[in-house]
């Protein structure tokens, strides 16, 4: 599959990395976010309370590109093959109240390795009312996560820029995983800290000196941006990966500190994960590509923006080797699907 994909590139004479439209969207993504700030903070939002947390609103659009364009393809080191591009860009994650260190262990070492599996996967791992796989602990009110869910998805990103940062990268440590980062406790905490005082005072502080507004009509903001933008992203990684068509494999051996899984890395991605909405290029457009999951996760090096071509190339090679091709029709019927699994899970035995 890999040599199919290189050969599709060499063809075709076209980067695997960013072209000039992903160049013109990280433009636009940046300014649907930056823009309304800037108008919040100078005070010219505050001839309407309606201007004023529609821009708020606009502010999540732009996040919401950010997180799933911008910062993802940067930290996937799929921009350019020049690794101090992909490192600038990919620093706006702080800029907009992140941690790129955090990110690139739970999302690219963690989650892009052992996808699904109970324990390594952070991606499924929460508190403990929410039970995404059938291998963690079952209790009683899992039988209603299906209806609450949603809130702690609307929650996500708030969580992440208050607790989440500080929790992990302790976390991390303990895990000796900070290392393979090329930073230390000490260090990541102080940057951190640093980047979390520059964040809430343009976010927060700035906006209820300078933007004429009442100090709780900002935090009214502040808290509308984020729930937009942590339940759209939560509705488009989760449909991805906890469906009823996952596999859920778990860990079969330990060798020198690294799981080894019975089934080769590729396929397990490919059981593991789904496609939804492929002809919806809107939809692809804003969210950069993220409905193509499956070729995300076997391509993680390649812009998000050659997804779709490379999607045929992966769906027939999946058909000569009997490989799962999983993939929903819409958003919609993913979000559906996705709501099935999450009440059959409240209620299915611990495997």
């Amino acid at each position: 599959m890999a040599e199919r994909a290189k050969a599709y590139f060499e063809t075709h004479n076209i980067s695997p990395y960013a072209n000039a439209a992903m160049w013109v969207k990280t433009i636009i993504m940046l300014l649907l976010y930056f823009a309304p700030i800037v108008l919040i903070i100078t005070g010219v939002a505050s001839i309407s309370s309606w201007l004023f947390f529609g821009l708020w609103f606009i502010m999540a659009i732009g996040l919401i590109g950010i997180g799933t364009s911008v910062m993802h393809d940067a930290n996937h080191g799929t921009y350019s093959p020049n690794k101090k591009v992909n490192r600038f860009i990919g620093y706006i994650l702080e800029a907009v109240g992140g941690f790129s260190v955090n990110w690139k262990i739970q999302h690219n070492v963690l989650h892009h390795t052992y996808t699904n599996i109970a324990g390594l996967d952070e991606d499924i791992e929460g508190v403990v009312f929410l039970r995404l796989s059938p291998r963690q602990p079952l209790y009683w009110f899992h039988k209603y996560q299906f209806l609450y869910i949603w809130f702690f998805y609307s929650i996500m990103t708030l969580y992440w820029m208050t607790a989440k940062d500080f929790i992990q990268v302790i976390r991390y440590k303990r895990k000796d995983l900070l290392i393979k980062q090329r930073t230390t406790l000490k260090k990541a905490v102080f940057s951190l800290t640093l980047y979390k005082i520059f964040y809430y005072g343009y976010i927060i502080v700035l906006p209820i000196l300078f933007s004429g507004m009442p100090w709780y009509y900002v935090i009214f903001g502040f808290l509308l941006m984020h729930f937009v933008t942590g339940l759209f992203l939560s509705c488009v990684f989760q449909p991805a990966h906890v469906m009823e068509t996952s596999g859920y494999a778990a860990p079969v051996t330990k060798e020198d500190s690294k799981h080894k899984m019975e089934d080769s890395w590729a396929i397990h991605e490919m059981e593991n994960t789904a496609n939804f909405a492929p002809k919806n290029r809107l939809l692809s457009w804003f969210i950069g590509g993220l409905n193509f999951q499956i070729e995300h996760h076997l391509f993680t090096r390649v812009c998000h923006v050659h997804y779709r071509k490379l999607a045929p190339i992966v769906q027939q090679t999946a058909q000569e080797f009997n490989i799962p091709y999983h993939v929903q029709p819409t958003f919609r019927r993913a979000l559906w699907e996705h709501a099935k699994m999450l009440k059959k899970l409240g209620s299915q035995k611990s495997l």
